[in-house]
């Protein structure tokens, strides 16, 4: 297939040098401990008629707009900082079907670009393409340097892709230069300080284990399900509704529950992938601001709706505290590790990919029969994905639609996870979800010889600062 390299020229404001974001540190530990290029991205199919220019129009004015898309980095004594120019070059690929499927071909691209490493110090961190099919363009494939943007920032810019480049009013929202230099100011650092005091309590109180000791090697060593469940759906929007909260700490809770009754050591312990997207001028930011958190929840010898009590609190706990210098939280866990004189493990994530509004859907109670009847159109894959997480547990959610479903996406290390033990927490969350719909004051049926102290169960007083 033959491919035509068409230059794009850009020109935005702001250059400059900086550290980098506590954003993109994050990511950057992740990209130097496993060695790839951590991206996102996607395909799509085009309308007809659109054309070569128009989509290379479109390029120019998002990597104009927004400093993330023309950020590279720079090494100093092997440390990274962040390098923004206000005027360069991309380049947008032209990939001939040559009587291939084209939607094939555009699959093809997006492996491509995804499996070769981005050069951090020479390559902006965007890869985009168009298939073409006998001079007509079928598709557009994109994909994105995780470190220039998180799923969030990745939403606000698939919306100006589609839109009219002459269209889209100035961008407001916080850029990663600005950014880093406000993490600097007082006011950020007694944000990071107080996370780092809550990441510490939650340190020294939690058990060191999460799923007990590995059994011998298994081939693979990781798999990934996926399980689609609109009964999930239909509960966790009736108990939300019922307490007054979010779907996601409802989901947390049952996460929790199944967990336990699994066997994972209780309080459970789960990181979070935090948006930070609630914070002043971060909503409509492309740049990576997600930051992990830990959720810490005791569901022994109580009810289910108490559970999902705790999880509000504890998942408002998680995200006040989801704000920090990553090399800081560093020093804290090597120092409690160190007082403890055992290591922690933090390998039990979970990641809500969900649209940032996740109130219930109005609507009455489903009956005990609607939920039997959604519980018989759950479906469960395997599939094998290089790009899975490489934890011992790692739960996406998801939304799914036709029909309206939560999609779980979990992944494992198959030394602590059977496939059936796997298939029976996502199952177990679904069941959990159920019966805390129709009955909540349903016992957990976790028990439980200690209890957390108050302060980690509800919110330590950490004298937080605000972010700025």
């Amino acid at each position: 297939m033959r491919v035509e390299r068409v230059p794009v020229p850009f020109r935005g404001d702001g250059s400059g040098e900086a550290e980098l974001t506590w954003g993109q540190i994050g990511i950057w530990q992740a990209i130097a401990r496993s060695g790839e290029s951590r991206t996102m991205g996607g395909l799509t199919p085009l309308p007809p008629g659109v054309t070569v220019e128009q989509v290379a129009a479109t390029l120019a004015s998002v990597v104009g707009r927004h400093q993330a898309l023309r950020t590279r980095l720079v090494f100093t004594d092997g440390r990274p900082r962040q390098s923004l120019v206000d005027s360069g070059e991309v380049v947008l690929e032209v990939v001939d079907a040559t009587g291939s499927d084209p939607a094939a071909v555009a699959a093809a691209v997006q492996e491509r670009y995804a499996s070769v490493p981005f050069d951090y110090e020479h390559e902006f961190p965007v890869r985009m393409a168009v298939v073409r099919t006998d001079g007509a363009i079928t598709h557009m494939v994109a994909v994105y340097l995780h470190l220039a943007m998180d799923a969030g920032g990745l939403e606000v810019l698939i919306r100006e892709l589609s839109a009219d480049p002459a269209s889209l009013p100035p961008v407001t929202a916080v850029q990663p230069l600005d950014q880093a230099r406000s993490q600097q100011r007082p006011s950020a650092l007694r944000q990071s300080a107080a996370s780092l005091r809550y990441l510490e309590h939650v340190l020294r109180t939690v058990s060191p284990l999460r799923f007990g000791e590995p059994t011998e090697h298994r081939d693979p060593t990781f798999r990934m399900i996926r399980y689609r469940s609109p009964a999930t759906r239909l509960a966790v929007d009736a108990i939300a509704r019922r307490a007054g909260v979010s779907t996601s700490p409802v989901l947390l809770a049952c996460f929790a529950v199944a967990l336990a009754r699994a066997g994972a050591s209780n309080p459970v312990l789960a990181m979070l992938m935090v948006s930070n997207r609630f914070r002043p001028g971060f909503a409509e930011s492309v740049s990576t601001i997600v930051q992990i958190s830990p959720y810490l929840i005791d569901v022994a010898d109580i009810t289910l709706g108490d559970a999902v009590g705790r999880a509000a609190r504890s998942t408002m706990n998680a995200y006040k505290h989801a704000y920090y210098d990553p090399d800081a939280q560093d020093e804290v866990v090597d120092r409690v590790v160190a007082d403890r004189g055992e290591p922690i493990d933090f390998s039990c994530f979970f990641n809500d990919r969900r649209d940032a509004d996740r109130a219930p859907t109005a609507g009455a109670d489903p009956t005990a029969e609607e939920l039997a009847s959604a519980l018989s159109r759950s479906s469960a894959h395997w599939e094998d994905e290089p790009g899975m997480p490489r934890q011992k547990l790692y739960l996406h959610i998801d939304d799914a639609d036709e029909p309206p479903a939560i999609e779980f996406t979990m992944s494992v290390d198959t030394r602590y996870f059977t496939a059936t033990q796997t298939e029976a927490v996502v199952r177990g969350i679904e069941s959990v979800a159920v019966r805390t719909a129709l009955a909540p004051d349903t016992p957990t049926g976790v028990r439980g010889e200690h209890r957390l102290p108050a302060a980690v169960a509800v919110g330590a007083d950490t004298g937080e600062g605000g972010a700025g």
